[in-house]
């Protein structure tokens, strides 16, 4: 019998489920909406053509689980059904469809497993609609706030209310928590969402951390001035002021190892042509898979924007607003990826995620893993996000892979 074309095959699944859309540009599916509905529609008829049985949670979680023996561990995989606005066809959706096609393949293989498998769609990882994230993570980890269920998205809706709409309870929410000693772990499969993979010639790259993150919230005030009648050497600009942090932002993130660093917004008062500016307001985002190496680039930054601030004579008001910390991914389920990647006839590239995913709130779970597929000049959340059949083939190929190694498996996975 002749092996499916698993690229093909998931590339056809894509775009059914990228009719899940608002109209317009791209793809537009945002949770507890109608697009959501039609998405969730879609992946019940993928997993049960898979032979998984079906079920939804309060979390508006689709889960597709192939059973394993009695009061055997589960492996979970999934990713998230939700896009940004106008995005694309593949980010978090391509990772609820890739793994069930592993477990497609492993059925047509006649693979038995000694452990279920559930493969998650979480409603919202993305953010956009509602001031809040990961809700369908955090609850299978006992860690989401009830709170942000009275949080309400633009039209005035509340999540809450969006989720009764919905037809889920809400309330039910804690409910969901897992016992950590029947979870074997996560592994989640992504795009990139960069262009690491593609410029190493790499369709596959396996994932060592995903960055924790600092945001600070600086406010530089000079004195606003007439641009013509103010001489230079008496001037107390604010944006220069700016100019020169970004700058020290950039030379600081270019020199060490494994930092980024942003300067994403800036609001110049009075903001005029001829006008010196008097007033900056801008944002600094720093994102690296070390805390320490942060934390550290945090703190010299703050040092060096009241250096600017003194000699330039202005004044400075700078807070972390946000801090996240990294999330480290097993080393186990590095290795299991790594070696599955490099049974396929490929290197197996590791690299970091500077991007947050799923996987770091299931990291207070259980532990975790992810896989990486390049996408066509690093592009994502854009209408002209792409990956190709072949890179989505050999994620399946990898995935079933995995999948079986773990058959071999004692547990816990060690972490």
């Amino acid at each position: 019998m002749t092996e499916p074309d698993w690229g093909a095959l998931a590339q056809g699944w894509l775009a059914r489920l990228a009719q899940c859309s608002e109209p317009g540009p791209g793809v537009t599916r945002l949770p507890f909406t109608p697009e959501h509905r039609a998405a969730l529609d879609v992946l019940t008829d993928l997993m049960t053509q898979a032979g998984l049985s079906v079920s939804l949670d309060a979390a508006g979680t689709l889960t597709g689980r192939l059973g394993g023996p009695h009061d055997a561990p589960v492996l979970l995989m999934g990713s998230h059904q939700d896009s940004v606005r106008e995005g694309g066809a593949y980010d978090g959706i391509m990772g609820v469809v890739l793994p069930i096609l592993a477990l497609m393949k492993l059925r047509a293989d006649a693979i038995r497993l000694p452990f279920a498998v559930e493969v998650l769609a979480f409603a919202d990882e993305e953010g956009v609609r509602f001031p809040t994230a990961l809700m369908g993570p955090r609850a299978l980890a006992g860690s989401f706030d009830m709170t942000a269920l009275e949080m309400c998205d633009r039209d005035g809706t509340s999540l809450r209310a969006a989720m009764e709409g919905f037809g889920l309870a809400p309330d039910n929410l804690p409910r969901l928590k897992r016992d950590p000693a029947q979870v074997i772990g996560w592994i989640e499969t992504h795009l990139e969402q960069g262009p690491v993979l593609e410029e190493a010639s790499a369709r596959l790259g396996v994932v060592t951390a995903i960055c924790g993150i600092e945001r600070h919230s600086i406010t530089l005030r000079g004195q606003a001035a007439h641009a013509g009648t103010m001489p230079m050497h008496l001037r107390r600009d604010a944006l220069t002021g700016a100019a020169e942090l970004t700058l020290a932002v950039e030379e600081m993130a270019r020199t060490t190892p494994e930092l980024l660093a942003t300067v994403g917004a800036l609001q110049v008062r009075p903001g005029v042509v001829n006008a010196v500016p008097g007033e900056v307001v801008m944002t600094l985002e720093i994102r690296s898979p070390s805390d320490a190496a942060r934390e550290n680039a945090g703190l010299e930054l703050t040092r060096r924007a009241h250096q600017i601030a003194q000699l330039r004579g202005l004044e400075l008001s700078m807070t972390r607003s946000y801090a996240q910390p990294a999330t480290q991914c097993a080393p186990d389920f590095i290795n299991r990826l790594s070696q599955a990647i490099s049974e396929r006839g490929h290197g197996a590239l590791q690299l970091a995620s500077g991007a947050t995913h799923d996987a770091s709130a299931m990291a207070a779970l259980c532990p975790v893993g992810m896989l990486f597929t390049d996408c066509r000049a690093g592009i994502s959340h854009h209408p002209d996000e792409y990956v190709s059949p072949q890179s989505m083939s050999d994620a399946v190929h990898v995935l079933a892979r995995v999948i079986e190694h773990f058959s071999q498996s004692t547990w816990p996975v060690p972490t």
